[in-house]
């Protein structure tokens, strides 16, 4: 895997970026800017200050305007900053050119993100995965940005006879890419094998935003120790553990959760992962309903449901942290009545956008997780009945 040690530090000081546009309201930048904090929380930066600037469209050459990079840059110099990170893609060019505004390293939030997965992928498919994205986002960025890729690869080739740097480069990056899709081909196909050899259990995936809660409810349900952490892509390896409910058994996994602006080459990478979601049976999309975007948030994951083709699939909604939206929504004093008032509302509301296919919970409060468990074991007695009619000692 390119060694990613050097992107970010654990004391890096950073700033964020983000442009206001025709396409992003300023409303969705500041959210937008703040995930990108627990990002970069999660790659161990410390955020110290936000930068924004309302623009028709980002500058070719910038990204942002001269007199913005310019306040950023003073800023930086004043404040031991060490890393610039910014909310969209930026092409080799714009790096390079920020870089000498700035002085110091200048990374986007897709760069960020696979910086994060390098740092937590732990088996061999994973590493795979990962680096193939890494050498795909750097490909089209070469020209502008070598020596970004010396800092992460480090001397990957040598030059040719009569071959440029830059051509020496490109080759290379495809070779590797061309070797790392032939790896991942043949790990994809020992996965495969090993999906087909579950045999006949019916099959459930956890799918959702990433940091909703899908490792806690995993361990509750399955009874089994699976890492759970406060932070963006906890799990980057499929888990998958044979459950039995009430004599009927089925394997449930926890998959990679999904965030705004992944870049196409992780979802391309990830294939072999996705594919525990696109052959699942039935999917459980939960959602941390205390986030106050917890709506753009599904529309983020059906989309991406969507894009793999697995949105036609009977999904039972798993609402989570109903503790922490209740402390967030409802004031102390509320009267009990009119508090239960508004929580009625709330599920009429969702029961009737789902067709009755939705659950409210806390899984670290261990809140109607029986309900949860009644409303599966229902959806999956009924699935191997349609699918196995024979087999009645199944439902």
């Amino acid at each position: 895997m390119l060694d990613q040690k050097e992107i970010i530090g654990s004391e890096d000081r950073a700033v964020l970026v983000a442009l206001i546009h025709k396409l992003q309201t300023e409303e969705q930048a500041v959210e937008y800017l703040e995930e990108l904090a627990f990002l970069a929380e999660t790659a161990g930066a410390t955020t110290v200050k936000q930068f924004m600037q309302k623009l028709q469209h980002p500058d070719t050459k910038t990204f942002v305007g001269k007199g913005k990079l310019e306040e950023i840059r003073d800023y930086v110099k004043a404040n031991n900053i060490k890393i610039a990170i910014f909310d969209d893609e930026l092409t080799g060019s714009q790096i390079s050119n920020i870089e000498k505004v700035l002085g110091i390293k200048t990374i986007d939030r897709s760069d960020l993100i696979l910086d994060i997965f390098a740092s937590r992928a732990k088996t061999a498919q994973a590493k795979v995965q990962v680096e193939l994205a890494q050498y795909q986002y750097i490909l089209p960025r070469l020209r502008g940005m070598w020596k970004h890729l010396e800092r992460q690869a480090g001397g990957i080739g040598t030059r040719g006879p009569g071959e440029t740097e830059i051509e020496t480069d490109r080759r290379i990056v495809n070779d590797k890419i061309s070797l790392l899709r032939k790896k991942l081909a043949q790990i994809d196909k020992q996965s495969a094998t090993q999906r087909k050899e579950r045999g006949i259990y019916i099959r459930v995936a956890l799918v959702g935003y990433t940091n909703v809660g899908k490792s806690t409810l995993m361990t509750l349900l399955s009874k089994s120790d699976v890492f759970a952490e406060n932070k963006l892509f906890a799990t980057l390896d499929t888990t998958t553990r044979k459950i039995v409910y009430e004599q009927t058994p089925f394997l449930l996994s926890d998959t990679v959760g999904f965030i705004r602006k992944l870049p196409h080459h992780l979802i391309e990478s990830f294939k072999s992962t996705l594919d525990e979601v696109r052959e699942a049976d039935l999917l459980l999309h939960v959602i941390d309903i205390s986030h106050p975007a917890y709506e753009d948030q599904m529309a983020v994951v059906n989309t991406t449901l969507q894009d793999i083709k697995a949105f036609d699939k009977p999904i039972l909604v798993v609402f989570n942290k109903m503790d922490m939206y209740e402390e967030k929504v409802f004031d102390q004093w509320l009267p009990e009545e009119v508090k239960q008032d508004l929580l009625d509302q709330l599920k009429k509301r969702w029961n009737a956008e789902t067709g009755n296919s939705c659950v409210f919970i806390s899984a670290t409060e261990r809140q109607n997780i029986e309900e949860l468990r009644d409303f599966m074991l229902k959806k999956i007695k009924n699935l191997y009945k349609e699918r196995y009619p024979y087999m009645t000692q199944f439902y």
